[in-house]
């Protein structure tokens, strides 16, 4: 049997990881705790990609690696930034961080190429506040004293395109991810929360039914993978995974900022 865990975390503060976009429920700040529950295997997936601070945390320790997520824009980035760094690169090269500009991306620039799209998205999230990119809440909200500098973005997605390559990046259903995984294989589950306002941040809903739903499909796979998941500490996350072997609590307090 697998090993089967479920952690309720709440993020302690935001700050720089090492994934390449800023990333609202970004896990770099629970990576000691979340890398001392990930199980050993050939293979590692993570069906809610977002940001992938896990991913880059634990590139060298896993084969085969698989990130997946419902946001096609986002996924699309990440592709370019494995396949076509240089043509990205071309395109953020000399552009500054500025509000006109933000602006600019936002409303009247027209991305054509699936490259265009991915400068687009990429200029858009490491310049709006906590890289929230649901239009109607993608805001200005770049600071130099806290924010990467634009002329650091090139030589940072050098090393996240060395980290991607022979990575499989996809865009489906969380379901078919893990019905589909490899016997053996390590999957880490990070779904919007529960109880969260999560529909502020992403592009993508999660209801209460997906919620059921990805809990039916770990359970009906538990003999075969080891999964761990992190979610809100509410009773009816408790419920749902009362069938879990085991469940920790750790708690911190989760900011935008």
């Amino acid at each position: 049997m697998g090993l089967n865990s479920l952690i309720d975390i709440r993020i302690k503060k935001s700050g720089k990881s090492n994934s390449p976009f800023r990333y609202a429920g970004g896990k770099f700040y629970a990576r000691k705790l979340i890398l001392e529950q990930l199980a050993p295997s050939d293979y590692f997936c993570e069906p809610f990609a977002g940001g992938a601070s896990i991913f880059f945390a634990t590139k060298a320790s896993y084969k085969n690696n698989h990130l997946n997520d419902l946001d096609k824009e986002l996924i699309n980035t990440y592709t370019q930034i494995r396949d076509n760094l240089e043509g990205l690169a071309n395109l953020l090269d000399g552009i500054p961080a500025t509000k006109e500009l933000h602006h600019y991306y936002k409303n009247e620039y027209v991305a054509i190429s699936d490259l265009e799209k991915a400068f687009r998205w990429y200029y858009l999230n490491r310049t709006s506040y906590s890289g929230i990119m649901k239009r109607e809440n993608c805001y200005w909200g770049y600071g130099a004293k806290y924010s990467m500098k634009p002329e650091n973005w090139v030589p940072h997605l050098r090393t996240v395109s060395d980290n991607l390559q022979g990575t499989n990046l996809t865009s489906i259903d969380f379901e078919r991810v893990i019905d589909q995984a490899p016997d053996g294989g390590m999957i880490f589950v990070d779904p919007p929360y529960y109880n969260a306002d999560q529909k502020k941040f992403y592009t993508c809903n999660f209801e209460t039914e997906d919620h059921i739903r990805l809990n039916e499909c770990l359970k009906r796979n538990r003999d075969r993978l080891s999964f761990l998941t992190t979610y809100d500490n509410s009773q009816e996350v408790r419920d749902l995974y009362s069938w879990c072997q085991v469940i920790e609590e750790k708690e911190w307090n989760y900011t935008i900022s």
